[in-house]
C-alpha cells in the first residue's frame, strides 16, 4: 500500500526497547504505521508481540524511546484505539446478550453504571449488522459459537470508530471459515475507514493476502518489510542464527526448522 509522504503516521515508535527480567525482547526499534495500514506482528513465545501490544495501549512503558499515537503521547483507555483480545469462550450460562458485549464499546467507557443514551441502541443496532451478528444480537453469549462470539469483540472494538486496531492472536481456535468471516471483517473496515491495524498472529497464512508489512520478532531482534522481504529463509535463518527453510506452496507460507522453545503458538501472557 503506498502512503504520501505528507501523511502521518497514525503509530510510531523511535528507539523502542523493551526488555522482561534481564532478557531484552527488543531494542532499537523504528517503526511507523500508516493510515489504512495493515501490519501483522510474527514471532515465537516470548518474543514480546503481546507486550508490544501492551505499550501501545498503555499498560507497559518501554524501558527506552518513545511510542505515538497519532503524533501524541500514548495513554490508557484512549478511544481512538480498538483492541481484539485473544478468544476466549464466555461460559454457558453468563447472561450477557449479544448486543450487551457489543454495547460496552459503545458505552463501557463512561463513569458509573453505563446507562443507554439516545443514539446508543441504533449504533450497537449498525455494529451488529456490520460485523453480521444481529441474528444473534439478543441469544446470550455463552451459547454462541467461538466464531459468532468473535464478530460480537470486532464489532465492540470498532464502537470508538477507532484510527488504530490492536489484535492480538484474534483467530486463535477459530476454524477456517471462521478465520476468514473474522479476518475479511478487518480487513474490509481498514479499507472503508482507513484504520491502521496491528495483528499479532502466529499463522499469517489466514491474512497473508491483506498484510501490507510484517514486523518479525524473535531472538531479541527485529525484522521488518513486506512479507516477501521478510519471509525468506535466509532473512528467519540470520533472526534465529540457525538454519530455517521458508516453503511457499499454493499460496501459503511454511515455515521449517525453528529451534526448540521457539515454537509458533500463542504469546505468552507478557
Amino acid at each position: 500500500m503506498s502512503h504520501s509522504t505528507e501523511t502521518a503516521p497514525v503509530l510510531e515508535f523511535r528507539d523502542g526497547a523493551l526488555g522482561f527480567g534481564d532478557r531484552s525482547l527488543w531494542e532499537g526499534l523504528d517503526l511507523r504505521v500508516m493510515p489504512g495500514e495493515f501490519l501483522a506482528v510474527l514471532g515465537p513465545n516470548g518474543s514480546g508481540k503481546t507486550s508490544l501490544l501492551r505499550t501501545i495501549l498503555g499498560q507497559q512503558q518501554l524501558d527506552s524511546g518513545s511510542v505515538r499515537l497519532s503524533g501524541h503521547a500514548i495513554h490508557r483507555g484512549d478511544r481512538r484505539v480498538g483492541y481484539i483480545p485473544q478468544q476466549k469462550l464466555v461460559p454457558p450460562g453468563t447472561p450477557l446478550r449479544g448486543r450487551d458485549l457489543v454495547a460496552l464499546g459503545v458505552n463501557g467507557h463512561r463513569f458509573g453504571l453505563p446507562l443507554p443514551r439516545r443514539g446508543d441502541r441504533q449504533r450497537v443496532d449498525a455494529l451488529l449488522a456490520d460485523v453480521g451478528a444481529s441474528a444473534y444480537a439478543d441469544q446470550p453469549v455463552g451459547t454462541l459459537s467461538g466464531g459468532e462470539q468473535q464478530r460480537l469483540r470486532v464489532g465492540q472494538a470498532l464502537a470508538g470508530d477507532p484510527v488504530l486496531l490492536l489484535c492480538d492472536e484474534p483467530l486463535l481456535s477459530l476454524d477456517l471459515h471462521h478465520q476468514r468471516v473474522v479476518s475479511e471483517l478487518i480487513d474490509r473496515h481498514r479499507r472503508s475507514h482507513d484504520t491502521a491495524v496491528v495483528f499479532v498472529t502466529h499463522d499469517v497464512n489466514p491474512v497473508l493476502d491483506v498484510v501490507d508489512r510484517i514486523l518479525y520478532l524473535a531472538n531479541g531482534r527485529f525484522r521488518q518489510g513486506t512479507p516477501d522481504e521478510v519471509l525468506r529463509s535466509e532473512v528467519l535463518s540470520d533472526l534465529y542464527d540457525t538454519p530455517v527453510d521458508v516453503i511457499r506452496s499454493r499460496g501459503r507460507v511454511i515455515v521449517a526448522g525453528v529451534p526448540d522453545g521457539h515454537d509458533h503458538h500463542e504469546e505468552e501472557g507478557q
